[in-house]
């Protein structure tokens, strides 16, 4: 098994030890990562499939990032939002221009990006909509991950994600992911938002039917509600597009951005919408200490001009064809079925043959990491500078795991 690899237990040990059990590693401990690869205190390398959930998707330590964050921290690092920083201007300027929006308003992590989401939503639906005071509610999908705070598990169908958190925040009607008929008649009158995935990652890189994305928007525009895409795990890059919703020519009202924003460095993360939207907000009615210091905004704004260039969305494309049809190549043979975009993937392995757990486990064993989700559905998620070369290893060491 894994565990016999590991000539030094004791990180491991201890991890279990003296942290809470809110998550279950693999027993790999990682000391250092260049590009698409991982080094362990025992210098095995180690293949990164995973790309921290997608916050990695320009690979570990990117020259340009590093040159970026390495010269800030020798300027400043942190003013608040009191004051304006030289960085500021700079990056919200470059990102809004990437989106194609008036406004940026900046945070730090991505579940603080859908909650400033929820509340500028239901304050647009106040004051420009005209809904009834404190009946605001926002239509959400079956299977989504938005995060984990205490509002957002409030609509989350994961038990795992939910259970034993309550009492649960009001104002949320979950319909099936999918279902443009349902999405249609949850909508009523005090209905300020429908909030989606373009691509649900958690749920296992699922993709919904080809006119979903743009019936929702359709039905968003005939009903005044707004389409809210939480592109923080399949945006910026990671389906060959600049925003998942692209690949249906869909716009959203309001785009909510995170992980590959802060460049695998520092957690950046941003609501993009234009004026009518985002300029609800007044002074004093959000903030955060953090949100656009002036290192993450050094860091994110060289993120957006590695974007601006195209190569990185043209890499997920073309690599991405190449994952898929490797992957596609292992249904029967242990693969039941292959889902994704991009260089993203969701594997269903035949769970008469292991667990997502166990296979990832002996992916590790093989030199590869990657991440289980739902039992026996593991993700792939590759930094957008691995080569073709590697994708092709890891396939072959996927193919050797589901031989046995």
């Amino acid at each position: 098994m894994i565990e016999d690899m590991l000539r030094t237990p004791d990180a491991v040990r201890d991890a279990e030890r003296y942290t809470a059990h809110n998550y279950h590693p693999l027993p790999v401990v990682i000391s250092s990562a260049e590009g698409a690869w991982l080094t362990d205190v025992d210098g095995r390398r180690y293949l990164d499939c995973l790309a921290g959930y997608s916050a990695l998707n320009f690979g570990h330590r990117h020259p340009k990032l590093i040159d970026a964050a390495h010269a800030q921290l020798d300027k400043l690092t942190l003013t608040s939002r009191a004051f304006i920083h030289d960085q500021f201007a700079d990056f919200c300027r470059e990102l809004a221009e990437l989106c194609g929006k008036d406004l940026v308003l900046p945070m730090n992590t991505g579940a603080e990006a859908v909650e400033t989401g929820i509340k500028v939503a239901r304050k647009w639906g106040y004051q420009v909509k005209g809904v009834t005071p404190g009946q605001a509610n926002i239509v959400v999908a079956e299977g989504n991950f938005h995060g984990r705070t205490t509002t957002i598990v409030s609509f989350s169908t994961d038990e795992d994600a939910r259970a034993d958190f309550g009492p649960y925040t009001p104002g949320f009607t979950i319909v099936p992911y999918g279902d443009l008929a349902a999405l249609a008649d949850a909508i009523d009158e005090n209905t300020v938002a429908v909030l989606l995935e373009p691509i649900q990652g958690e749920q296992g890189v699922v993709v919904p039917p080809e006119d979903y994305l743009p019936g929702v928007r359709r039905v968003c525009t005939e009903r005044n509600v707004l389409f809210i895409a939480d592109e923080i795990q399949s945006g910026l890059g990671r389906t060959g597009a600049t925003f998942a919703c692209e690949h249906e020519g869909v716009v959203p009202d309001m785009y909510l951005l995170g992980k590959a924003l802060g460049g695998g460095i520092v957690p950046v993360s941003a609501v993009a919408a234009n004026a009518d939207v985002l300029g609800v907000l007044k002074p004093g009615q959000h903030g955060s200490t953090f949100g656009g210091n002036p290192l993450a905004c050094a860091v994110a704004t060289e993120v957006v001009r590695l974007l601006a260039t195209g190569e990185f969305q043209r890499r997920s494309a073309e690599l991405g064809a190449r994952l898929h049809a490797g992957l596609q190549s292992l249904i029967g043979k242990g693969l039941v079925a292959v889902r994704g975009r991009g260089l993203w993937a969701g594997l269903d392995i035949d769970p008469a043959l292991m667990s997502g757990r166990e296979a990832c486990e002996r992916l590790a064993e093989r030199g590869v990491l990657a991440k289980d989700t739902h039992g026996s559905t593991i993700r792939l998620a590759p930094p957008l500078v691995i080569t073709e070369e590697e994708i092709d290893h890891a396939v072959a060491q996927l193919a050797a795991v589901l031989a046995g």
